[in-house]
Formats: structure tokens, sequence, C-alpha cells
């Protein structure tokens, strides 16, 4: 059954950049938790060259309500020119798991 939850995907550059964007999303209640997962390489095509870096992704955890607010604020604070910020609908969970989410978050959106 389709929940009103969704997982945000987000690339930063460096620790420092995701935990700053971590932290404005959970302390402004527009995202009930972020896993920064360090590491990852990243390849992609950018201005007719293959690039190949490595960065840390955020998995933001919220409801599909608060995505405009929370694109607003990456934009705002992320260093990339053209930030990745993609929303995965949550379709099945745990039901108390995902009432937490919606319990963490701001009523404002």
């Amino acid at each position: 059954m389709p929940t009103n939850v969704e997982l945000i995907l987000c690339t930063c550059p460096d620790k420092a950049t995701a935990k700053k964007l971590a932290h404005l999303l959970v302390s402004k209640k527009l995202a009930a938790c972020v896993n920064i997962i360090p590491g990852i390489t990243s390849v992609y095509s950018w201005e007719e060259q293959i690039e190949s870096v490595t960065e840390q992704l955020l998995l933001i955890k919220t409801s599909t309500g608060h995505y405009a607010a929370i694109e607003t604020l990456l934009f705002k604070y992320h260093p990339y020119e053209l930030p990745e910020i993609i929303a995965v609908p949550i379709e099945r969970g745990l039901p108390e798991y995902l009432d937490w989410i919606t319990t963490c978050l701001s009523t404002k959106q």
C-alpha cells in the first residue's frame, strides 16, 4: 500500500557538506533522519566529459509534502551547480517506523 513517505537521494562532494545539509534538514524538521553513506564513487557525464569522483550520499527520510522545501534548501546550500536531488516513494515499510518519520516532521509544509 503506498504511503506518504519518500526517500530523497542527494550526493555531496565531501563529509563536511553532507553533515551540514543533514543537520539543516533534521533541525528544520524537514527530515526525520538522514543517513550519510561515505565513499561512493560516481561516474557521470558533465559538460561533455566523463567524470569520476568520490562523494557522500545522503538518504533523506521525509514525507511527500516536504519535498518542495527540501529541494529549495538543498539547492540553496549545496555547492554543486546542479545537485542530484531525486525522490523515490516508499511503497511499504514497518508501519511503526513510517509513523515515526511523520511524527518527527514539521506540520508546516
